[in-house]
C-alpha cells in the first residue's frame, strides 16, 4: 500500500510540472517477472499510456535458484527459462489499443551455474544454497503437505496468452493517461508447470508524463485476480497488487537509456517459505536504438531481493511499428 500512496503522489506531482512531448519515446523495456511460480498468473509488463500499432519479438532468459521447506510446503526450484514472446498491438481507428502476447517457454537447467556461482563469490554474495547442488541440474518441484502441486518438465511449450485492450482516457502536451484490461487464456500444462490452468484477469492505470523535452516517465499501478492453479493438487493463490515506474532519456542519433523498477505483492498463500511470501521488486537497466520505425532493445534485470524473482533477467527485444 505504501508503495501504491508513494507512485499516487509522483504522479500528481509530475502532471503539475509536465512539459510538452517532442520526441517519439517507445515505452518501459518489454520484459517481466519471469519467477516460475507466478510467470503464468497474468504477469503485468510496464506499458506505456500512449496506443501503437506494431508488433515485437522479446528475447528473455532468466536464472532463479529456491529450495527451500517449511512445516507445509516443500519448494525446489533450481533451473533457467527463456521465454520467446510475440507481441501484436493495433490501435483500432485511433480510439484504442487491443493487443496479443504470445509466449514460447523454454525450461531446463541451463548453462550459466558456474558463472553465477563465480560472480557471488566475487562480490562476496551468498548463493542461497546453490553451490550445494550439481551445476546445470533441474529441479521444479513443488509440494504440500507431501502431496505434489507441480512436477516441472524441461522443455518447450506454448506459454499462456495474453490478451489487453487499452482506452486512453486524457491527453495532453505533457502526459497521457490510459486504463488497460487483460485476460490470460490457459493453454499448457499446469502439472508440469507451463500454466496454471486458469483464466486471469487484471486492470491497471497507465500515465506518461515528461519531465522535459528529452525525458520521458511511466508509471504503472494496478491489480491482478488469478485463477487457481491446478496443479496436481489445487491452490488458490491471492490477488496481487502491482506498480511500476520507468524512466527513458534520449541521448541523439537514435539512442537512449532506461531504468525501471517493478513491484508486487505476494501471488501464494503464505507458505512460510521466505522467497516466495511476500513483495516481489525488480530493477531493470537498458539500451535503446531506433530508426526508421524499428527499434532495438537491450536490458538487464535484477533483484532487489529474494523474493518471488529471478537472479537476474537478459531481455532483447526487436520491434516495428505497422
Amino acid at each position: 500500500m505504501k508503495v501504491l500512496l508513494a507512485c499516487a503522489a509522483a504522479v500528481i506531482f509530475l502532471c503539475a510540472s509536465s512539459s510538452p512531448v517532442t520526441a517519439s519515446f517507445e515505452g518501459p523495456i518489454q520484459t517481466r517477472n519471469l519467477f516460475p511460480l507466478s510467470l503464468h498468473l497474468d504477469q503485468p509488463f510496464l506499458e506505456k499510456a500512449a496506443t501503437e500499432s506494431s508488433m515485437s519479438y522479446s528475447l528473455s532468459h532468466s536464472s532463479t535458484y529456491v529450495v527451500q521447506d517449511s512445516a507445509d510446503w516443500d519448494i525446489g526450484l533450481d533451473m533457467e527459462i527463456t521465454e520467446i514472446n510475440f507481441i501484436y498491438r493495433r490501435t483500432v481507428r485511433d480510439l484504442f489499443e487491443i493487443s496479443a502476447s504470445i509466449p514460447v517457454i523454454i525450461t531446463g537447467g541451463g548453462f550459466m551455474d558456474n558463472f553465477v556461482e563465480n560472480f557471488h563469490k566475487a562480490f562476496g554474495f551468498s548463493d542461497y544454497g546453490r553451490s550445494n547442488r550439481p551445476h546445470n541440474e533441474f529441479l521444479y518441484s513443488v509440494s504440500r503437505d507431501g502431496a505434489p502441486v507441480i512436477s516441472g518438465k524441461s522443455g518447450t511449450r506454448l506459454g499462456d496468452i495474453r490478451l489487453a485492450v487499452k482506452q486512453p482516457l486524457l491527453s495532453s502536451d505533457g502526459y497521457r493517461l490510459s486504463v488497460q484490461g487483460s485476460v490470460e487464456v490457459p493453454v499448457s500444462s499446469s502439472e508440469q508447470g507451463f500454466s496454471n490452468g486458469s483464466l486471469d484477469g487484471g486492470a491497471s492505470l497507465l500515465l506518461d508524463a515528461a519531465v522535459t523535452e528529452k525525458v520521458m516517465t511511466f508509471w504503472n499501478v494496478g491489480g491482478v485476480f488469478p485463477g487457481d492453479v491446478r496443479g496436481h493438487e489445487r491452490v488458490n493463490v491471492r490477488n496481487y497488487f502491482h506498480a511500476g515506474a520507468a524512466v527513458e532519456m534520449m541521448l541523439g542519433r537514435g539512442f537512449s537509456g532506461l531504468v525501471q523498477v517493478q513491484g508486487q505483492s505476494g501471488t501464494y498463500p503464505d507458505t512460510g517459505v521466505d522467497a516466495v511470501d511476500g513483495w516481489a521488486y525488480l530493477i531493470a537497466f537498458g539500451g535503446r536504438y531506433q530508426k526508421e520505425g524499428r527499434v532495438f532493445d537491450l536490458s538487464l534485470t535484477e533483484d532487489l531481493n529474494t523474493t518471488g524473482v529471478p537472479d537476474f533477467i537478459i531481455n532483447l527485444t526487436y520491434k516495428f511499428r505497422l
